[in-house]
């Protein structure tokens, strides 16, 4: 181990750019796990009333109505984006790179690169946010922030359930909101969005001749057409470029690139934080 440690250590120091691509197994490194301890300790009542086993599958819980859906969106969103701090993971990333040129492209929804302090003019969420809802049927371009929506339901919650007066509704159209996930086609991509993509390319752009370092972390298969497979297809074209790939379950990549690339099966947590004793 300590000689991949010191592998990647060295395509650290010795790249212009750095790459960061991120999944769900980066914040489940961090400790923002989705069952356990964890999901019981925040949703017991849920998990008694509606059999729950964790908080991936109980999103996607059609429940019979709107004070019951906020009510437990509420509580998601409050434990895993505005309820949280950063955590130690992100915030040693950060000081991995913060003295290199980098970007960060993620599927990840709960704004931990936010929160550790990257600068959020290179960060790209493509999946959207827990902080945010939208219309759901995205009449208009627009999202909002649901810090106090949220702080109100969770104060107001009662049997697994919010008042009626605070189920939100679209201000343009008067219909139901959702949080901002891209779920179905009707998932809003606002101005943001839009100029965070067009940085990415940018970032790219300006990489591709130059010594490039590709840090991919914890990127499975559940999306893997938005990270996972282009990081292998940059790497394979642009000669000057490494991948580093943390996952626990499947670090092979479907093209030849081994020679430029090194696989890391352990916990990116304590790999990370090897790193920086070195």
């Amino acid at each position: 181990m300590n000689e991949t440690l010191n592998k990647i250590k060295k395509l650290i120091d010795e790249s212009d750019y750095i790459l960061i691509g991120a999944g769900a197994g980066l914040s489940t490194s961090a400790g923002i796990e989705y069952d356990g301890k964890r999901f019981y300790d925040n949703f017991e009542d849920f998990i008694e009333k509606y059999h729950f086993t964790d908080m991936y599958t109980s999103g996607f819980y059609d429940f019979e109505t709107e004070e019951e859906k906020w009510a437990y969106w509420a509580r998601h969103m409050y434990v895993n984006d505005i309820g949280m701090e950063a955590t130690k993971l992100y915030k040693d990333i950060l000081e991995l790179v913060k003295n290199k040129e980098y970007f960060v492209i993620t599927t990840n929804v709960d704004e931990q690169f936010y929160k550790a302090g990257f600068d959020k003019e290179k960060v790209f969420a493509t999946q959207g946010s827990y902080r945010y809802i939208q219309c759901k049927n995205a009449c208009h371009n627009k999202l909002y922030d649901a810090t106090d929506m949220v702080k109100e339901m969770l104060k107001k919650t009662k049997d697994c359930k919010i008042p009626t007066e605070l189920v939100p509704k679209c201000p343009v159209c008067g219909e139901k909101m959702e949080v901002n996930l891209r779920v179905d086609a009707n998932f809003v991509q606002d101005d943001n969005w839009y100029k965070q993509d067009k940085k990415y390319g940018e970032f790219l752009d300006k990489a591709k001749d130059r010594k490039t370092l590709l840090l991919e972390f914890g990127i499975g298969f559940n999306t893997p057409g938005i990270i996972r497979f282009p990081f292998e297809q940059m790497t394979y074209k642009n000669k000057n470029w490494y991948l580093v790939r943390f996952n626990k379950d499947n670090c092979d990549t479907f093209l030849n690139i081994e020679n430029r690339t090194i696989k890391v099966y352990n916990d990116i947590k304590d790999v990370i934080c090897e790193i920086l004793k070195e």
